[in-house]
């Protein structure tokens, strides 16, 4: 029953209603001019709750994973990702088989790190240099790292729902994944991403983390090229120094050169280089520099995306390509080893045991922290 939507003499469409018409109107008046609503069909009412189950999504083998991933259907692609960003047990195991068997088919990509101040415009500019990176035919993912939820422990960001135009190229692949809570907005896994998105054929990988300003050098470990995004009349143009970002950069860019901050931009540019004369390069045989960039500049991302071709060609040729890979590779093995030694010592049931009537004593002052170590690490060893 749909209710009446003019009860006045004269209806705004110009309908004359009738003495006698009803406050409801029935079914079958289509075409009656006395009645401006219809009753339209539709879905109908259930008598009750349905009994219909949900639909169970299908469970993946390892080969199903492997198969998907190397045929780059994105959303096994996507599955994967959550696999190796999982904790459980099981879960780790068959990551870390899948991980091995696509081992062969990654490393076939530039590795872009991507960091800077809050409100540098990052999101924007990222999804504008991955739009053209895409039209010239390159398949982009952007692995946008969130600061995580304290309640639930997931992105809060939400950069899939930011990079409205990059989400549509069917080139891209966006992936926003909770940083775990850790400084810098690099999570623990996101090197698995990395490869996984490498071996589902991706040759450009971007890399946005939070840009907290501290510990960046979590990315630059796992990164070939590491961009600083600046920007202008924020204060002191040399803040970055104190944070020691500035030096772990293989380019500084100063963002929103367009319209009335073109100037500004110029001259904070003039003064990052001026500086940067005085640091030691972070990459062996190239020259850390500074340059002015705007999402709504095609020609400067162009001149940006050239630096990072260009720093991949030199690095190539003198090797400090290949060396730093290797050696992120290395570095990589140590942290996790680092972690798992970490995990099975709070989970051995003789530290579970100590460590609450340590910590008493230690907090009420009546044991040193260098003994309560000993005698932590003493029960893990027993």
């Amino acid at each position: 029953m749909t209710t009446a939507a003019n009860n006045s003499p004269e209806h705004p469409h110009g309908c004359a209603a009738s003495a006698s018409m009803p406050d409801w109107v029935p079914e079958g008046s289509e075409g009656d001019p006395r009645f401006a609503c219809r009753v339209m069909s539709g879905v109908q009412p259930t008598s009750g709750i349905s009994n219909r189950k949900p639909i169970k999504r299908q469970k993946l083998t390892l080969d199903d994973y492997e198969r998907g991933v190397l045929a780059a259907d994105v959303g096994i692609l996507s599955r994967a990702i959550t696999l190796v960003e999982s904790n459980l047990p099981e879960h780790e195991a068959l990551a870390q088989e899948l991980l091995t068997r696509i081992l062969p088919k990654t490393g076939n990509s530039i590795r872009v790190g991507i960091t800077g101040v809050p409100g540098a415009g990052k999101s924007t500019l990222i999804e504008a240099l991955g739009c053209q990176l895409c039209s010239q035919g390159h398949r982009v993912a952007v692995l946008a790292v969130d600061p995580s939820s304290s309640v639930t422990g997931g992105s809060i960001l939400g950069d899939k729902t930011r990079m409205q135009h990059l989400v549509r190229e069917p080139n891209a692949y966006i992936r926003p994944s909770p940083s775990g809570g850790s400084l810098g907005g690099v999570g623990r896994k996101s090197r698995e991403t990395m490869l996984l998105c490498e071996a589902a054929g991706f040759d450009t990988i971007l890399v946005e983390t939070v840009g907290v300003g501290q510990n960046e050098v979590t990315v630059r470990s796992m990164v070939d090229f590491f961009l600083l995004i600046m920007i202008a009349g924020a204060g002191d143009e040399l803040q970055g120094m104190k944070k020691g970002v500035i030096e772990i950069a293989d380019l500084l860019a100063v963002n929103k050169a367009d319209g009335d901050n073109m100037q500004r931009a110029k001259l904070a540019s003039a003064e990052y280089n001026r500086v940067l004369g005085f640091l030691q390069p972070a990459t062996a045989g190239w020259k850390t520099r500074c340059t002015t960039c705007s999402a709504f500049e095609p020609e400067t991302l162009a001149a940006l995306w050239a630096n990072v071709g260009k720093f991949a060609a030199t690095t190539r040729e003198s090797g400090a390509f290949d060396a730093r890979r290797r050696h992120q590779s290395i570095e990589w093995m140590h942290s996790m080893i680092e972690e798992e030694l970490r995990h099975r010592f709070f989970r051995n049931e003789n530290v579970k045991h100590l460590l609450p009537d340590i910590e008493r004593q230690v907090s009420g002052q009546t044991l040193p922290a260098a003994t309560a170590v000993r005698r932590v690490i003493e029960a893990f060893g027993k």
